[in-house]
């Protein structure tokens, strides 16, 4: 919880108690469905929470936004950034239903109440969303084709609407495809944990 505090020390004691509930519903439902490994665990606050997080130095989502997590798995980033945006709505999918239940039995016993989970494929979600948000699910060209389809055409923040897309490493051959549609943000700019280093928010205008 101090590395959360120490990159956002504004938060509010709601927001607080639901950031240090996490660790412990995690490792609960970990022990029955292994959605992160156990070496994970034990840098949970800083792989897992503030890696999120770091969508939050790119983007503060306004009230009434409505995010689409893609590929969620046990609810990153979504369920850290619906925390961090108590207005703004998520949808969290993912193709597999035990993933899903996690993220609905952690953000009810958290008390997050912005949040609808649902056990889908990203093709098969119907509704539009003014950003997308994933942690590194496949290559970008690929996910865009998936979630293309989703994004509103009317803007209403600084930057348009888009996916905000958490990645790590040498990213050149993969966003070749997409010319000069991208925005590339080094998390190790906003953080100074060795383990972001290489790691990138990748925003993609649709």
């Amino acid at each position: 919880m101090e590395l959360i505090t120490k990159y956002f020390p504004g938060l509010s004691t709601i927001q607080l108690d639901k950031f240090e509930r996490l660790e412990a519903l995690y490792l609960e439902w970990n022990s029955r469905i292994n959605v992160i490994s156990r070496k994970d665990m034990e840098h949970f606050y800083e792989r897992h929470v503030l890696h999120s997080l770091g969508i939050v130095k790119v983007q503060q989502f306004l009230a009434g936004t409505r995010v689409l997590d893609v590929g969620t798995g046990g609810g990153f980033p979504g369920i850290p950034l619906a925390i961090m945006f108590p207005d703004t709505q998520f949808v969290l999918v993912d193709s597999i239903g035990k993933k899903i239940k996690v993220v609905q039995e952690v953000a009810q016993a958290a008390g997050i109440n912005n949040i609808t989970a649902i056990h889908t494929r990203a093709e098969d979600v119907k509704q539009k969303f003014d950003f997308v948000v994933s942690r590194a699910v496949t290559v970008l060209p690929d996910f865009i084709k998936w979630v293309e389809n989703k994004i509103t055409k009317e803007s209403r923040h600084e930057i348009k609407n888009g996916i905000l897309y958490l990645k790590g490493g040498d990213l050149e051959a993969e966003l070749t495809p997409l010319r000069n549609k991208y925005q590339i943000f080094n998390l190790n700019e906003y953080f100074n944990e060795d383990f972001f280093e290489t790691k990138k928010v990748v925003y993609v205008k649709l």
